[in-house]
């Protein structure tokens, strides 16, 4: 049996070596990682606080990732349609350009198919056991929610009441909740 304190070390160092797989010279940790987030997260969490729950950090420091990212020209943000005062951001095709430029395949990548689905299956409840805790929201795919609804019309949002696009069923979503 391993001790839970292995289990944080191990975690850590995962989570700096994917970091340092990610990293740009003209970028910090968390913009690369706000890029990523931005890269795949649905229309409804693309906003400051959505960036910055996903980045576990506050609002305002989120806020100042973005605005760095959008003076590099990585990210635009938009006034949320029927909100004057909401901001959505989303990447530019020069953000775009840099999340799909890979530096090389990181080490996950060359697991077999099921030693690499067993670890997302560990990693997916270790999310969900930190969502039921508190620790922070789940962020997952819209299609691994309990709100996602599919119909022969199409997918749909129950919590929202709204119609979704075909490619947001593979979205990150700040609304998400597991399954019961």
């Amino acid at each position: 049996m391993h001790p839970p304190d292995e289990i944080d070390a191990l975690i850590d160092r995962l989570t700096r070596l994917a970091a340092a797989w990610r990293r740009r010279a003209d970028l910090d940790a968390a913009q690369v990682a706000a890029l990523h987030y931005l890269g795949r997260a649905n229309r409804f969490s693309r906003s400051p606080s959505a960036v910055a729950g996903f980045l576990a950090t506050t609002r305002g420091t989120a806020s100042q990732t973005l605005k760095a990212l959008a003076r590099k020209g990585l990210v635009q943000d938009e006034a949320v349609p029927g909100d004057g005062r909401a901001r959505r951001y989303g990447l530019t095709a020069a953000g775009r350009s840099l999340v799909a430029d890979r530096p090389a395949a990181p080490p996950w990548e060359d697991l077999p198919d099921a030693d690499r689905d067993r670890l997302a299956l560990a990693l997916r409840a270790l999310l969900a056991a930190a969502a039921r805790q508190g620790l922070a929201g789940s962020f997952g795919m819209c299609r691994t929610c309990r709100h996602h609804a599919r119909s022969p019309l199409g997918a749909r949002c129950l919590l929202l009441g709204v119609p979704l696009a075909a490619e947001e069923a593979g979205q990150l979503c700040a609304e998400h909740a597991f399954p019961a």
